[in-house]
Order: structure tokens, then sequence, then C-alpha cells
């Protein structure tokens, strides 16, 4: 169990926007807009070919952790806190000073690795609220905001699962307060716009 762990955060400590600005020789994520590794930020200052990159890297690695635990192994409690040790890796990379990005994309990922139903479920409020008001981060608000009450009300499951998805999402908005300061005073970068 201790050695899942390890190796599940150590998955999600790859930090696929920096790798992915080396590959297509841009300019480093962490030096500019708003210095985060995810998708939004590499997108903005690198451009599409090192934002998908980053967000097939980010979302892999979140989706075949949680995925692999639930397939192999039996014990909730372990596969959930597995779930959690790839989302943490993200956001707090060993290989970055334990600095790393938002978890978006790795977090919605490992939860449809844990139940595809609910991973598609708020991926389309994340993508519906960005596509109607265009902001990358109000959609992972969004999404996550919503993601405990459809794991508990609409998916009916378990305590410790609904539990899970409320301690993932309390991370995720956690990593987002400057972007709800920002939204709040209107001064937010759309998606594909530069935002410091």
């Amino acid at each position: 169990m201790i050695l899942s762990l390890i190796c599940a955060y150590g998955i999600g400590s790859i930090p696929f926007g920096v790798f992915a600005s080396k590959v297509c020789k841009t300019q480093d994520p962490r030096t500019t807009g708003s210095g985060n590794i995810g998708f939004t930020n590499v997108l903005r200052v690198s451009g599409k070919k090192a934002g998908l990159i980053t967000l097939i890297g980010d979302a892999g690695k979140g989706f075949l952790v949680a995925w692999l635990a639930q397939r192999y192994i039996h014990e909730e409690l372990a596969v959930l806190l597995i779930a959690a040790a790839v989302i943490a890796g993200h956001i707090f990379s060993v290989f970055l000073k334990f600095h790393g990005g938002k978890g978006v994309a790795t977090a919605l990922a490992a939860v449809g690795g844990l139940h595809l139903g609910l991973g598609l479920s708020v991926t389309a409020v994340w993508l519906f609220a960005v596509w109607g008001f265009g902001y990358s981060s109000g959609g992972a608000i969004a999404a996550f905001l919503m993601l405990p009450i459809f794991a508990y009300a609409v998916f009916s499951q378990s305590l410790a699962f609904v539990f899970f998805t409320i301690g993932v999402s309390a991370l995720v908005l956690f990593r987002h307060k400057d972007n709800i300061s920002r939204l709040l005073a209107g001064t937010e970068g759309k998606l594909g716009m530069h935002s410091s």
C-alpha cells in the first residue's frame, strides 16, 4: 500500500506542462502568464500543441492511476487514497519543490478512472461553463462545486467516496482562490487570453 501511494504520488508529480514547453521549444510556463504548469496557462503562453500535450499528460496520469487502482485493488479506502495521491502529486510535485498545477485535468480524469459516468458528468459541467462564459477557472469552480453533489445525489456513491470528492473539490477550489478573487473583481482572463 505504501509503495502504491508513493508510485501514485510520483506519477502525479510528472510536470507535463514543463515537459511540453521544452519539447515545443517555447517559454517555460512557470516564468510567464499565471506561472502555472497546467493546461490553461500552457495553452496561453506556449500554444495549442504544448497545451494539448499538457492536457493529455495531466489527464492521462490521473485516469491511468485511478483506473488501475480501481481494477486491481479491492479495498475502497485504498483505491481512494491512491487516487488522492496522484492528484496531490500534480499539485505538490516533488520535481518542482512541491509546487505544481491546480489539479483540474488530473482530478477530473482520476474521478473518471474511479467512476466513468461521474467523471464525464463533471467534465461536461466544466466544458459547458467554459463554453458559456469563456473562463477556464470558472468552469473548474463550477465542476468541483458540483462533484460532491453528483457523487451523492446522482450516482449514489458510498460515504467514503463522497468524502473523497469533498476533499478533492476543497483542494482544487483552494488552488483557485486567486482566480476566484479575479473573477469577482472582473479581471480574470478568458481561455486563450493572457492572465497574470
